[in-house]
Formats: structure tokens, sequence, C-alpha cells
């Protein structure tokens, strides 16, 4: 299977989301943000970092970019598409997922390992999980904070469209403890954490338990390569 993984100016976790997919069992695709040719790709992936300086807003530039008109129309007709950090952020601008990411709201720039819940195992990005697991993976943002309104919020939550939720500390002011969502089809996730960080073992947690583990990001992977895999 062949996973697209679009660079932007300013990206800094192509190359890390390149050896996720490589050590799933995938094929990675690197992809430039100014090509209209996704190369006949089957999943997308657009990369964590400060796509072009985060100027305007975190994504806001990169949204424009000439390569997101073949990402919207690949989404919406069907391709699994994954943003994290700013790609999630880039996912939002460009209207493929609901709500905004705004500033921490604590102010300042967040790294740490990161519990999460898997709310929606049904998305071509989480079926290797189950509902209600927790997983451990890396988050590091400034702008990560969930925002929408209170009726996207409940639509979001009715439709079981929160792919993710923090567990044990809202890390910076999302609401509803909000760390992903998917679109109403499901083939398109975003996130704020970083799975591609967390794909080896021995890289975990830094606790003398979790760091022989290290590998609870490699499901988004192997998700995505088994689900098109079987529809294929």
């Amino acid at each position: 299977m062949r996973i697209g993984v679009i660079t932007f100016p300013g990206s800094l976790d192509d190359r890390d989301a390149q050896r996720a997919v490589r050590l799933a069992g995938g094929e990675p695709v690197a992809l430039w943000h100014g090509s209209h040719d996704l190369e006949g790709v089957d999943a997308l992936i657009l990369p964590g970092g400060f796509s072009y300086g985060d100027y305007l807003r975190c994504g806001a530039i990169a949204s424009l970019s000439p390569i997101m008109t073949e990402v919207v129309d690949a989404a919406n007709a069907g391709m699994p598409v994954l943003g994290i950090c700013n790609g999630f952020q880039m996912l939002a601008e460009a209207h493929l997922l609901e709500g905004g990411l705004i500033r921490n709201d604590h102010g300042s720039f967040i790294c740490r390992d990161q519990v999460l819940r898997v709310e929606n195992a049904s998305t071509a990005w989480t079926g290797e999980f189950e509902a209600g697991q927790e997983i451990t993976i890396p988050l590091k943002n400034g702008e990560g904070g969930f925002i929408a309104s209170e009726e996207t919020l409940d639509r979001l939550e009715g439709e079981g469209r929160v792919a993710f939720r923090y567990v044990g500390v809202n890390p910076n002011g999302s609401l509803r403890d909000i760390a992903g969502i998917t679109n109403a089809a499901g083939n398109v996730v975003g996130l704020m954490p970083h799975p591609e960080h967390a794909v080896e073992p021995g890289f975990g947690p830094d606790t003398a338990a979790a760091m022989r583990s290290g590998v609870d990001g490699l499901g988004f992977f192997t998700s995505v390569i088994r689900r098109t895999l079987v529809e294929a």
C-alpha cells in the first residue's frame, strides 16, 4: 500500500511519518505541497511542523497550497487522510474537519507524553484499537486547543465523531478534552498528538515499564493499511 506524506515549507515530521508508514509495512511516497499530482497513492498524511512559520493562523496558508485541491477532492471521494498536529490544523482550515485549533490556554508550548482514550475505533485510522482503549503518544504543540460551537460539539459527540480524548489532564484547554476528531465518513481523522513518534519499542514514556513499549502509535498506520487491503 502506498501512503503519501506531504511536505510543506516548515514541515518537521514528514520523515518521521514516512518511517512510521514503512515500519507498519506500507510504502511511503514523498509528495510536495506545490504539486497537483498525488502519484496514485492509497492514503495521505499531512504531517506536523510549522508550515509557513504558522503565519496568519496555524495551517491557514498551507491549506491553500496547490496540492490541497487534490487532497480535498480525494478526501471527499473517500481516500483515507490523516492530519497530525499542524496537519490537523490544515484539515480544519480546509473545512475537511469541523472546529478549529487555538493557542494553548496556558500560553506556552507543551511537549510531553500524553494519555489518550480511543473514542471511535471504526475510522480508517483507528481500526486496530478498541473503543475505550487508552494509549500513550507524544504531544508537542503551542496551538492545540480544540474549539467549536456548542452546537458543533454536541453534533460531534452525538455522531460518534470524537476520535480521541485526553485522559488525566487537559494539556491545552481543548473543549470537552477533545484530542482528535473524524469526519462523518470516517476516512478523515485529525489529532494534535503525534502517533508517528510512538512506533518503535524502547521509545515509550519515561518510566521503566513503559519504555519497553512505545508502540502505541503504530496502530494508526497498520489500521489504514489493513482497511485498505480489505476493501481492495
